[in-house]
């Protein structure tokens, strides 16, 4: 500043900045005219060099164009003019002055409003005929449609450049980013891939904006706009509402479209009345805006961010102009609305002019500042203590000095006389600009665009990261969410499978890696089928239907592909579904859980299946489980305490049925097997003297088998008691996938002592190697050698049944079976059902001898849905799962595919008996083939044992 009354009123001004920064100080009508009129130039240049001063310390501020006009203008009009143009948010300086440029959409409502009104095409629209009279009615209802016509017209923003009207599309486009992002995520709920949610999101927001643009039409959601709602509720248009409804709600977008069109006809028929309410309506509208972007609690905090309140320069104010007239209804709008906004005016004023800004007062005392005459204003003190004094003097008189009785009162104003002697220019190294302090303020640094970069940059990157978790762990996830009942785990011999409880839209079948293109084809099919089945049920009876759960392996691993087991069994359960729906009133839904190759996952799948039944009471009980491991306990005890009945078809495990009281199983157990074995192995010894026997087993020292080991205790008990002289047992090692039986065939083959009996302990995919070696090798080619084992042996396919496996020349298999279905066949239905329901048979193929039925997996899964099915719903209507529960030991069903399934003469916590078994024997036939016959066998539901007649050899 050059001179010392402009480095006085600059230092008053940063004064006022440093309390803006602490508070909301009240900001005056700042007026600076000299003493003498010979000095107005200068106090022209101290407002101009105020302009740059406050420019370079980064101040918002713009300039009125308070030039002469040109013709003889109202003056209130012309002050109107000086208005219309700060509704541009460039006047009030460039993105280097601090945060973002201002946006003024209220102040832009009302230029809109007036550019409608004096739009050539309302002249002859507004209304002639009086006010209440029919006439007069219909026309305002005219003119109200025609200036709404124009408004949608101007898009309901007053007329700019074709540039501007580009920025206000943008502007319209920018309002639907969150109901993209509301329809982005609510598109991530239902898990799809990323770009399905991106994709929708955008999707969303083009079609919003394209039918916010149609021509001729309102914006969408206008009445919802921040400008609009206080178009509705600002007490300062009530005058104008007629009565009219002021309501603005998302949910009622007629009436509010009707509040908000009426209000706009009265301002418009009140602006062109004329008079002091149109300018007097753009300062409110300018007020408004600017106390709103500098609100410190709006949501970008952007009040916290604009530390310097914005600044308007009159360079030269005069009636002409309309200068005066402007400062008379800032002074009139702030004192009638008695609230702060931020604007700082800085006015310079001819000292011929001055005196039309003073004011009649009761008290003959002028309160825009002690005169020069005043003791306060002796001319030893300093111009800049007079200023402060002035400033404190007018803040603390606001409160009188706005009461109406105040006549022609300008309280806003604080009219500051500069001496002659303060305006002489100083020599240049006295030159001063004072700044307030100045730091950077937190919520710049800590809420800013930088700072959401940043946050976006690292939600997206643990996001990315969070996601590709989920899709490691889970078997269906999208960008945030997961279907946590299945998961990932590792599978036998690499890569994973997918495990748990198909509850959504998981298909096991849909990640396979193994298994026959057959076998992976029939598991997807039955798959659909099931799902199928169960939309149907939920659909047509949404509250008569019970829930059984299928656990079984549903995956295959690389070291053996077979899918048999699960997909045998999983055609008997889907198979008893259909049965059950079309033929009783409570209707059966099922759920497939996968427990992984040889159920390696099961303890996952039950805490899975638990878990579940805790959200969903339909749930009444589990079919499957059919494979002995030593997971198999834990897993039982799991499920009782979640209060699930368990009705296995194939797991023969003896102390389940001990152990457990919501066990049931309809497979023979391992020590039933064992002594059915027996009367085989008595035949064999014959009468000779205690014979040589072996116990081969399968080690599973580093695997969860147990059935194994069950079979190897129980079977070399039966060789001792049947008087056999039991050679040291040997356990054999699976190396990826494969047996190593080879040292273990010569030392058996070329001992001292070469068994004739061998209980073979093991599982079904060994058997073909064993018979490799022992077909071989010097001792056992040309030796008679039996060979016992338990029930996995029933799932292999020998040739004389069109199947894989075989037997060496001179060894003879004898192994157990879980399922008689020659002798139950004629007494079910069971075949003709499958016959009916599932596609893939063709007429004639569905026999108890045919693949696919033959190993009993299907008909004991079958049978096994059955019991619980009855179970669940006794009497036909729908049981609770403790019902279940109880109801299970009553359970008696005859025609069953394995015969009559009979749990009444289940001990609680002990053995049944009544179980289906098959004693099988399998040899070479002269033709090289091997054949599989029935030695001797048991439906189920017969209590009656089998003997030695009935299970000859000879």
């Amino acid at each position: 500043m050059s001179t010392g009354a402009g480095i006085d009123v600059q230092r008053q001004l940063e004064s006022l900045i440093q309390d803006f920064r602490a508070g909301d100080p009240p900001m005056p009508v700042i007026v600076l005219h000299a003493e003498d009129a010979a000095d107005d130039d200068r106090v022209t240049e101290l407002v101009d060099e105020l302009r740059d001063g406050q420019q370079r310390h980064g101040t918002r501020l713009a300039v009125a164009p308070t030039e002469p006009p040109q013709g003889g203008i109202d003056p209130t009009a012309q002050a109107v003019r000086l208005l219309r143009d700060l509704g541009d948010g460039r006047k009030w300086g460039d993105r280097s002055a601090s945060y973002r440029p201002y946006s003024f959409p209220r102040l832009g409502l009302v230029r809109a409003l007036q550019d409608a009104t004096d739009d050539p095409d309302m002249d002859e629209h507004w209304p002639t005929a009086p006010a209440g009279t029919p006439d007069g009615n219909a026309q305002r209802e005219q003119a109200q449609t025609q200036l709404l016509r124009i408004l949608a017209r101007q898009r309901w923003r007053p007329r700019r450049p074709a540039r501007r009207n580009r920025q206000a599309l943008l502007n319209d486009v920018q309002q639907f980013l969150p109901a993209g992002v509301l329809g982005a995520l609510t598109s991530l709920l239902t898990r799809p891939e990323w770009y399905v949610a991106v994709l929708a999101g955008i999707g969303l927001m083009i079609l919003l904006a394209a039918l916010n643009h149609v021509p001729g039409r309102a914006p969408l959601f206008l009445w919802l706009r921040r400008e609009s709602r206080w178009f509705l509720t600002t007490t300062f248009l009530q005058s104008a509402a007629r009565r009219q409804s002021t309501s603005v709600r998302l949910l009622r977008p007629v009436r509010s479209w009707r509040a908000i069109a009426a209000r706009a006809y009265d301002v418009a028929e009140a602006m062109r009345e004329g008079g002091p309410f149109p300018l007097q309506l753009y300062v409110l509208a300018l007020f408004e805006d600017l106390r709103d972007n500098h609100r410190r609690s709006g949501w970008d905090l952007r009040g916290l961010k604009r530390t310097r309140p914005p600044l308007l320069i009159l360079r030269q104010v005069s009636r002409e102009n309309g200068g005066i007239e402007l400062i008379k209804a800032v002074s009139d709008v702030r004192s009638r609305r008695s609230e702060l906004d931020p604007l700082l005016i800085v006015a310079g004023v001819a000292a011929d002019d001055a005196p039309l800004l003073d004011r009649g007062t009761d008290t003959g005392t002028p309160s825009g500042g002690p005169d020069s005459r005043s003791p306060l204003l002796s001319r030893p003190a300093r111009l800049q203590q007079r200023l402060r004094h002035w400033y404190d003097e007018w803040a603390g008189n606001l409160r009188a000095d706005q009461s109406p009785s105040r006549t022609n009162a300008l309280p806003w104003v604080l009219r500051i006389a500069l001496p002659r002697d303060e305006l002489v220019q100083l020599r240049q190294a006295d030159w001063r600009c004072v700044r307030a302090r100045h730091r950077p303020p937190v919520a710049r640094i800590v809420w800013s665009a930088y700072s959401l970069a940043l946050v976006l940059a690292l939600a997206a990157t643990v996001g990315v990261v969070h996601a590709r978790d989920l899709h490691r762990t889970y078997c269906s996830a999208g960008l945030l969410t997961a279907d946590r009942d299945t998961e990932l785990r590792p599978a036998p011999g690499g890569g994973t499978e997918c495990v748990g409880l198909s509850t959504g839209d998981v298909r096991f079948g849909s990640h396979l890696k193994g298994g026959s293109d057959s076998e992976g084809g029939r598991l997807r099919e039955l798959e659909k089928l099931v799902h199928d089945e169960n939309a149907r049920v939920m659909r047509d009876q949404p509250g008569a239907y019970v829930t059984v759960v299928y656990a079984g392996p549903l995956s295959s691993a690389t070291v053996d592909p077979s899918l048999v087991k699960g997909a045998e069994e999983l055609a008997g359960v889907y198979l008893a579904q259909r049965v059950v729906n079309e033929n009783y009133r409570v209707k059966l839904r099922v759920l497939l859980a996968n427990g992984g190759a040889d159920m390696g996952h099961q303890g996952f799948t039950a805490e899975a299946i638990a878990a579940y039944a805790e959200r969903d009471p339909t749930v009444v009980g589990v079919v499957g489980f059919g494979r002995d491991l030593q997971s198999s306990p834990e897993v039982t005890r799991r499920l009782q305490e979640a209060g699930l009945p368990i009705v296995s078809g194939t797991n023969s495990a003896t102390y389940l049925p001990k152990d457990f009281s919501n066990w049931f199983s309809l497979a023979a157990p391992d020590e039933h097997q064992a002594k059915a074995l027996g009367l085989v192995a008595q035949q064999l010894r014959g009468k000779s003297d205690a014979p040589y026997a072996l116990v081969l087993a399968r080690d599973t020292k580093a695997s969860q088998d147990r059935y194994t080991s069950e079979q190897a205790h129980y079977g070399g008990e039966m060789l001792r008691d049947k008087g056999f002289r039991l050679l040291p047992s040997r356990t054999y090692r699976v190396a990826n996938g494969k047996p190593e039986l080879r040292l273990h065939a010569e030392s058996i083959c070329r001992g001292e002592d070469v068994p004739s009996v061998i209980y073979f302990a093991g599982r079904v995919e060994d058997i073909g190697p064993l018979m490799t070696q022992l077909g071989v090798e010097p001792g056992c080619a040309n030796r008679e050698i039996s060979i016992l084992t338990g029930d996995d042996l029933s799932k292999a396919k020998f040739s004389g049944t069109g199947g894989r496996d075989g037997v060496a020349p001179r060894i003879t298999l004898y192994h157990a079976a879980l399922a008689e279905l020659r002798e139950a066949a004629s007494g079910t239905a069971f075949y003709q059902d499958a016959a009916q329901y599932l596609p893939w048979l063709e007429p004639g193929e569905a026999t108890y001898d045919a693949p696919g039925f033959a190993s009993g997996q299907t008909a004991l899964a079958h049978d096994a849905t059955r019991a619980l099915y009855w179970a669940a719903s006794l009497g036909d209507v729908r049981q609770s799962r403790a019902a279940t529960w109880v109801n299970l030991r009553g359970v008696k069903l005859e025609g069953m595919a394995t015969g009559t399934i009979d749990f009444t003469d289940a001990p609680l916590y002990g053995e049944r008996h009544g179980h289906s078994i098959v004693l099988a024997r399998v040899r070479r036939t002269p033709e090289g083939l091997s054949r599989a016959e029935v030695l001797c066998s048991r439906p189920a539901g017969v209590n009656k044992p089998l003997d030695v007649e009935q299970c000859s050899i000879r």
